[in-house]
């Protein structure tokens, strides 16, 4: 309660500074190169979807082979011992209902398992965390009817506390960040087929200069392929082992993810 109150006080400088953070983290370029592509050779063990912000886009790394898609295929292929088909649809600030839209309107190649990095432009917009969990299960819905999608990882949003971030800001974006994670946590819970992952190195994160772009801000590569290798465990160990027994080259029909049983605890 106390926290609803400050943030209200404090809500015309916190979005004055909100702004001013958007446009500096707007100076790095998203990763160059295609949006889709084949990690590994041999028989296509799995198809990703990966959907988000700026993370997702690359953006603190030059190519998407060093960013999260790349990082993440390959990462894969020598897990499953195969090919694996990804295709990335990302940009710089969307929030989750963005990515909502962009799903609606782009093609899609058919995916077993969507990776979303989405929240934190919400987080910056002051999106409520009931409204952020209902617009996620829109775009789990969304991915589900346009490509066949059957299990969902959300990425937990970063530190916000450790980000070189004006107080208050950095203060409000803190305790929001907290109050996200904690109920995406129990939302998966009720859903067999979605699943979350901290970001790594939750505590140190920012603060470690050599693993951050120049910004500040972004991931760099070294962070993108640490991600990505906890990505690729979680999804090879936990997920692929639950997928339908259906040749990944035909298209899976899609899953209405609508009854919201408990997950089994391993």
């Amino acid at each position: 309660m106390l926290f609803e109150v400050a943030r209200f006080f404090l809500a015309p400088l916190v979005h004055w500074q909100a702004r001013q953070v958007r446009q500096r983290a707007a100076q790095l370029p998203e990763a160059q190169g295609n949006r889709e592509g084949v990690s590994g050779v041999g028989r296509v063990r799995l198809r990703v979807l990966i959907v988000g912000d700026s993370s997702a886009a690359g953006v603190g790394a030059h190519t998407q082979a060093q960013a999260l898609s790349g990082r993440l295929g390959e990462a894969l292929s020598q897990r499953l011992g195969g090919a694996v088909v990804w295709q990335v649809v990302a940009r710089r600030g969307d929030t989750t209902r963005d990515s909502i839209h962009a799903l609606e309107r782009m093609s899609l190649r058919p995916a077993d398992v969507m990776v979303t990095t989405v929240g934190l432009s919400d987080l910056l917009g002051q999106v409520p965390p009931g409204r952020w969990l209902e617009q996620l299960d829109r775009l789990d819905r969304a991915a589900a009817r346009r490509a066949g999608v059957h299990h969902i990882v959300h990425c937990g949003l970063p530190p916000m506390r450790s980000y070189p971030l004006p107080n208050p800001l950095r203060w409000v974006l803190g305790n929001g960040q907290q109050r996200y994670n904690q109920a995406l946590a129990a939302w998966v819970e009720r859903w067999p087929e979605r699943w979350w992952l901290p970001i790594p190195f939750e505590n140190q994160l920012a603060s470690d200069s050599v693993l951050m772009a120049e910004d500040g801000f972004h991931p760099g590569p070294a962070v993108y392929a640490l991600w990505a290798e906890q990505l690729a465990g979680m999804i090879s160990s936990k997920i692929v082992p639950r997928l339908p027994e259906t040749t990944p080259t035909r298209k899976m029909p899609a899953q209405r993810l609508l009854r919201p049983p408990r997950k089994p605890r391993a």
